[in-house]
Parts: structure tokens; C-alpha cells; sequence
């Protein structure tokens, strides 16, 4: 494809989407895309939980603790960034559909290989590739989301989304207690990957009846088949609800073109929108320390501390059902409320009960299930603030850039949160000091706070609004010159 304008429409694809009224075809849409994040919390809490079994003689592999708690998860989380980067670039310039089902082949065919593992270097070589495939999930899913879902309902339904990844780790913690008590050490957790399989090929089936996303259709030169495809779903709705949809007022005038040159996404995102890009990096790198320090490290500290093996998963279940519930209860109120002041209420709120429970483990008072019960609380908040996150970059930016700015961001937050927590986590818990152990916390809490008050002053009211109202498309005929900041 080159970068050349295709030519001049002028549609009104994006309000028809957005006065939409809730259906049957909104459901789907959540089931075969937003389903996704429950496989990355299944991933993600499965190889926590089985670490200790992992590193058992008869395993069928020569690995420590240590290295599946850190190396491992370190790895998985550096080919999620990368996956986010290059999928998020492809996701831009060749649609949403076409990516989101190549990644979820790559995760199947990378989780299966898992399975088979035979050694350490291959061990990590496919979670290495698991995790490419999850970061393009990231770009693909949440740009496609958000461009087709009601913007009345975008940030609800994008928290929730993005929190079920906690019905994944929930899931996945229960999953390994009978799989390390039941099952023999080197069949166990070979299992629990292939169970991942199973369920991403039922997501995949379902995916296949998901639509290109009509934003990205008319703005890349398909402007016909942007409309065909709306009727279509204007159709559904109207028969499902009986009565005839109005029809909006709103439009648009779009400067087609077949894709978006890299050098323009970079000056979009850096030289436009400065501010906003402070906001994104700091609520990324705030959520990732913290969700990928804790989630790889939790059931090392229960080993470590508690002398807690076998059954770690029904601590780590607990933890789940809290961050579920928190985008669960609260993720009405980022539409309500607004934004801003939820985003960072998290955000801080979080921060300030995390550093609590840093300060009562480093006194030795609490137990495994007191810690636990203290996570659980700390997590509530955070899971909707952190799920928010990827709401924030999917809506602040224009819509050609959307998909590059969730892996960019994704890849940025979690590179220095993501890889560098496990591994300083699985260090400090390893010394066996408490004190070491609060330290990690309270970087996190920091973190956290930091995050809040960055949003306190840079961030975006974004409820109820059209993404074009928040962050107008660069092609439009009014942008088209245009060199506003943010």
C-alpha cells in the first residue's frame, strides 16, 4: 500500500455507531474480543502458581523458582511488548480483524508449544513467543473495541473488559490446585497449558463473526464498505428492538487514505499531543510495576514466608475475585463520575493502602490470609485505575494512531514496570528479609501515586464523548492542516 489519499468522503459511520442502542450484536462483539484478557490472566497466574512445581525434581525440566518467577515471566513480558509494537504497527496499516485473529494463532500455537517443553532454553524461547502473541492482542482488541462500541458505554464496558483478565487469574489459580495435587509433577503443568488451548480455540470460533472495525475501513479508502457494514448492523439492532433507529445529524469529512506514515504517528503522539503522552507513560508504568511484580512474585512469597507450596492458588483466587470486582462495581462511575477524578482516585487510593500493607508486613504482623485479605483491598482500586489505562490510550489519540499508541505505550510502561518488577521482585523476596520485600511494595505504591497525581493535572474528560470529539482523526478535513496541541 502507499501513502496517498484515495479521496474525500464524508460519512456519518461514526455516530450512527455511537447512538447504537445496547444489543445482542454488542455482546458478541464483547465475547469474541474482550474474552481475550481472561487467556492473559489464565497465562500469567497459571506459571506464578506453578513455579514451585516447575522447580521439583521430575519435573521434566532443570529450573529453579527464581527463574520461572523471574526470567520466565520477564521473558514473557518483553515478547508482549514486542508483539505489542509490531502487531500495533500492522494492526494500523492492515485492520483490526485481519490481527486479531493472527495473534491468537500465534498464542495457541506458542502455548502449545509450551506444553511440550523439554528443557529451560525452550521453556523460555515460547513463552517468549506466548507473550508476543498477547501484546498484539492488546492493540488489536482494545482499538477494536472502542470503535465499536457506543461511547455512552465505551469506558464501562472497556474497564470491565480489561479487568476480566482477573476471571483468567482467577480461573488459573484454581486450576493448578488440583493439577499439583492430583496430577503427577511432570503432567501437571503440562496440562494447565493445554487447557489454555482449549479455551483460546473456543475464543477463536467465536472471533471469526467479528466485523472490521467501520472507522478503519472508511478512513483507509473503503468508505463503501464501511456503510454496507453498518446497515447491516443498523438492521440487526432495528429487528432485535423492533422499532426503526433515527438517524443521526453528525458528520464527517475524511481525507481517505491507505495508510498512515510512521513518521506522522511519531509527531501525532509526541509533537501534538505532548501532554497526553506524559499521562499515558505515567499511568503504564505506575500499573505494570506493580500488577506484573506482584502477579509473577505473590506465590514466591507465600513459599518463602509462609512456608506455602502446594496450594497457593486458592490465596491467589482471592485476590482475583477482588480485582474483578473492583472494574466490575466501579466501572460505571468512569462513565458517570468522569474520568479524571476516578482515574486518579484509584490510582492514589491504591498507592496510599498499598504502602499501609508495606508497613504491617515489614512489622511481621500479618499472616498469609491477613496479606492476602490486605491485597485484595489494595487491588480493587488499582485493577479499575489499571484497567483504565488502556481505556486512556485508546480514546486520547486520533484514530489512525490508535492501535500504535496502546502497543507504544503497552510496550514503554510494561518494558520498564513489567520486566524490571519481576525480576528486582523475585530478588528482594528471594534474600527471605521482610524488609526487602515492603521495599518492592512500596516502589509499586509510589509508582502508583505518581500515576494519580499525573492525572490530576493532565488528564483527559473523556466520558460520553465520540472518539472523533476527543481526539479529531488526522485526515479530517479539519485537522487536515491543523497544528492545535493537546
Amino acid at each position: 500500500m502507499s501513502d496517498v489519499e484515495t479521496g474525500t468522503v464524508t460519512t456519518k459511520v461514526p455516530a450512527r455507531l455511537d447512538r447504537l442502542p445496547w444489543s445482542r450484536w454488542h455482546w458478541m462483539i464483547i465475547i469474541g474480543l474482550g474474552t481475550v484478557w481472561i487467556l492473559d490472566g489464565l497465562e500469567v497466574t497459571i506459571i506464578g502458581n506453578l513455579s514451585a512445581q516447575l522447580a521439583k525434581e521430575g519435573s521434566g525440566l532443570a529450573i529453579t523458582q527464581a527463574q520461572v518467577a523471574g526470567t520466565a515471566a520477564a521473558l514473557y513480558v518483553a515478547g508482549a511488548c514486542v508483539g505489542a509494537l509490531f502487531f500495533g504497527w500492522l494492526t494500523d496499516r492492515f485492520g483490526r480483524k485481519k490481527l486479531f485473529i493472527i495473534t491468537m494463532v500465534v498464542y495457541l500455537v506458542a502455548t502449545a508449544a509450551t506444553a511440550f517443553s523439554f528443557s529451560a532454553w525452550w521453556f523460555f524461547l515460547f513463552r517468549f513467543l506466548t507473550g508476543f502473541g498477547i501484546g498484539g492482542e492488546y492493540a488489536a482488541i482494545n482499538s477494536a473495541i472502542d470503535e465499536l462500541i457506543p461511547s455512552r458505554h465505551r469506558g464501562r464496558i472497556d474497564v470491565v473488559i480489561n479487568g476480566s483478565y482477573w476471571l483468567g487469574a482467577a480461573g488459573g489459580a484454581l486450576l493448578t490446585v488440583p493439577l499439583l495435587n492430583d496430577l503427577p509433577v511432570n503432567i501437571g503443568w503440562r496440562v494447565a497449558f493445554g487447557l489454555g488451548v482449549v479455551l483460546g480455540l473456543g475464543i477463536l470460533l467465536v472471533r471469526r463473526h467479528v466485523p472490521e472495525s467501520p472507522r478503519w475501513l472508511f478512513i483507509h479508502g473503503r468508505g463503501r464498505e464501511a456503510e454496507e457494514l453498518v446497515d447491516g448492523i443498523e438492521e440487526r439492532v432495528e429487528t432485535e428492538k423492533g422499532e426503526r433507529l433515527s438517524e443521526p445529524s453528525s458528520s464527517m469529512t475524511i481525507h481517505q487514505r491507505r495508510s498512515i506514515g510512521f513518521g506522522q504517528i511519531a509527531h501525532t503522539m509526541v509533537a501534538r499531543y505532548p501532554k497526553r503522552t506524559v499521562l499515558g507513560f505515567s499511568l503504564f508504568i505506575g500499573q505494570a510495576f506493580l500488577y506484573n511484580a506482584i502477579t509473577f512474585g505473590y506465590a514466591q512469597i507465600l513459599s518463602t514466608f509462609f512456608k506455602i507450596d502446594t496450594n497457593t492458588g486458592y490465596f491467589f483466587a482471592v485476590i482475583a475475585v477482588g480485582n474483578f470486582l473492583g472494574p466490575l462495581l466501579l466501572g460505571h462511575l468512569f462513565d458517570t463520575v468522569g474520568r479524571v477524578p476516578m482515574i486518579s482516585g484509584t490510582y492514589i487510593g491504591s498507592g496510599v493502602l498499598l504502602l499501609g500493607t508495606a508497613w504491617l508486613f515489614n512489622q511481621g504482623v500479618l499472616t498469609a490470609v491477613t496479606l492476602t485479605a490486605c491485597w485484595c483491598v489494595v487491588l480493587f482500586f488499582a485493577s479499575a485505575g489499571a484497567s483504565a489505562a488502556y481505556l486512556t490510550v485508546s480514546e486520547i489519540f486520533p484514530m489512525e494512531t490508535r492501535a500504535m499508541a496502546i502497543a507504544f505505550f503497552y510496550a514503554i510502561g510494561t518494558l520498564v514496570g513489567g520486566v524490571a518488577g519481576p525480576l528486582i521482585f523475585s530478588h528482594l523476596v528471594e534474600s527471605g528479609k521482610p524488609g526487602d520485600t515492603a521495599l518492592a511494595f512500596a516502589i509499586g505504591a509510589v509508582l502508583m501515586i505518581a500515576a494519580g497525581l499525573v492525572e490530576v493535572f493532565l488528564g483527559v474528560k473523556a466520558e460520553g464523548k465520540s472518539l472523533e470529539d476527543i481526539a479529531e482523526p488526522l485526515t479530517s478535513a479539519s485537522a487536515k492542516n491543523s497544528t492545535a496541541a493537546a
